[in-house]
């Protein structure tokens, strides 16, 4: 193995894989790091895996649509072998609830017209004949399991809904990372599992490398920090903080993992469900399961860590709560008296829930961060635009005063990279929630 990479890159969740494919296919010679002993096994592992289009800004919206479709061709993509085992994208669609309080979706249909994204407005009847094991009282706002008004409808009813039949989820969301590592590999990327980064290397004011914990050092001159819920830390590792307006912090989840109404074919039937009248998620699991998630409702506490190794991995009140939640809408679901299955795990949340995609002020040293709970469906083109972004910085184009215009190559459409600027005032279009 090399010890004299052209970059280093720190991580191998689903959006590091995806930038190491990226560098590696333009000719980088690349080296992803990991702690975790297998690829893909870090927040990535965790993630649920949803595939949507539907957010709050039109950049968002169009960036998440120009991902959808490398899930769709996940196989000529990638271009590995015949019979590969690679993840699945469950096309099952998308169905979000309109509500007042999310303005009936107007903004995201605006955008999704803008961008001819396949849309449909659905009324109750419709929402009845896909979902009929639902009721349709309203429950806003949502609220904790010992509010004495947890359960009591308002006295109005959910009317319509927006569906998106592009939408829907990966099986496997490991698997996904690590195929896109396999496809690195066959243009030349290593990898390094087992491997902890403990001090990011610097030499004139710009980065030279990092120095494992275990003592070894590794030189090269890039750096990309893409390692999730740790990537805080390593950005302070590396002193890049001072001019950031945006940072990221780890943030502890639970997401519910409850069996579907006995006789209802939940796996075959349901699409993926964003439902703020109650303030939960939902999509179909294997074995006609559903997992169950928060939209970060007023009422749920936001649960922040100091750092993505010290924290609770038990079930609390919250898992109760959120299945309880989401028994209001389906009253014929099964809660336990206990937690029995889901996850617990960390999301890289930024300041305003958009994802940082930038150089740093340190020469050679750039960020794919605060991409947890919204990002997953946008790994590929992230990757493919982090790879440009290196290029351009690298080849001495100043990004903060002249920010790289990429064109997403499926829809055609020309962005602004600086959107995701580390710099940028907070975005007061965000839903500063896990919907983005």
């Amino acid at each position: 193995m090399t010890q004299s990479p052209d970059a280093i890159i720190i991580g191998t969740g689903v959006i590091g894989a995806a930038t190491a494919f990226e560098m590696a296919k333009t000719g980088w010679k690349t080296l992803s790091l990991d702690r975790n002993a297998q690829v893909g096994h870090g927040s990535t592992a965790g993630s649920c895996a949803i595939i949507r289009m539907h957010y709050s800004t039109f950049d968002g919206t169009a960036f998440a649509w120009e991902g959808y479709h490398y899930w769709r061709d996940w196989a000529e993509y990638l271009g590995l072998p015949d019979g590969a085992d690679l993840a699945q994208f469950r096309e099952c669609g998308c169905m979000v609830m309109k509500t007042a309080e999310n303005d009936y979706l107007a903004k995201h249909l605006e955008n999704s017209r803008l961008l001819n994204i396949p849309v449909e407005e659905w009324n109750s009847d419709q929402i009845k004949a896909r979902m009929p094991i639902y009721a349709l009282e309203s429950y806003f706002p949502p609220r904790a399991r010992n509010d004495d008004e947890f359960g009591r409808p308002n006295g109005r009813r959910i009317e319509g809904a927006v569906y998106w039949p592009n939408g829907g989820y990966v099986t496997d969301p490991a698997l996904s990372a690590q195929n896109l590592m396999d496809a690195a590999r066959q243009h030349g990327a290593e990898v390094r599992t087992g491997a902890e980064v403990a001090a990011v290397l610097q030499d004139g004011g710009k980065v030279s490398g990092v120095r494992l914990a275990s003592g070894e050092e590794i030189h090269a001159p890039v750096v990309v920090n893409v390692a999730g819920p740790g990537s805080s830390i390593v950005n302070r590792m590396a002193g890049v903080l001072g001019d950031m307006t945006i940072e990221t912090r780890p943030l502890r989840q639970e997401v519910v993992h409850v069996p579907a109404p006995a006789g209802f074919d939940f796996e075959g039937t349901a699409p993926v469900i964003s439902d703020n009248d109650i303030g939960v998620y939902c999509r179909p699991e294997h074995g006609n399961n559903i997992l169950v998630g928060s939209e970060d409702p007023e009422c749920d506490p936001h649960h922040w860590t100091d750092d993505d190794v010290h924290y609770d991995r038990n079930f609390t009140e919250q898992w109760t709560t959120q299945a309880m939640r989401y028994a209001q809408r389906v009253p014929s679901l099964g809660v336990p008296s206990r937690a029995t299955g889901g996850v617990v795990d960390l999301y890289d949340a930024a300041t305003d829930w958009i994802p940082i995609y930038d150089k740093s002020a340190l020469g050679g040293f750039y960020m794919a961060c605060g991409t947890s709970g919204n990002q997953y469906k946008n790994a590929p083109i992230a990757g493919k635009m982090m790879a440009a972004l290196i290029d351009y910085c690298e080849a001495g184009n100043d990004h903060d005063t002249a920010p790289l215009q990429f064109t997403l190559p499926y829809i055609g459409r020309e962005i602004d990279v600086g959107f995701y600027s580390r710099r940028r005032e907070i975005n007061q279009e965000s839903s500063f929630s896990v919907l983005g």
